[in-house]
């Protein structure tokens, strides 16, 4: 795996694969709401850089923080997880 400082690194699933070289992936997020107490899970969509296109719709990745790429890239994918 890269390592490159404090980045953020994300675990999502691919959701979107029709564009080359870049992957749409959610990434669910669950939190407890502060007046009603019940648990939320919120996803959230990142354009994610995919230089050889190894990832195919419905793989879980990890993604990593990087640079703008693009007017919508600041992630890069870093592995596929599982097919």
């Amino acid at each position: 795996m890269i390592e490159r400082g404090k980045r953020k690194i994300k675990t999502g699933v691919v959701v979107s694969a029709k564009n080359n070289k870049t992957r749409l992936v959610s990434v669910e997020r669950t939190y407890r709401h502060s007046l009603y107490e019940r648990v939320v899970r919120m996803k959230t969509k990142f354009a994610a850089h995919d230089e050889k296109n190894v990832s195919k719709l419905g793989d879980l990745v990890n993604i990593m923080e990087c640079r703008p790429l693009s007017k919508t890239k600041r992630w890069v994918l870093m592995e596929v997880i599982s097919k």
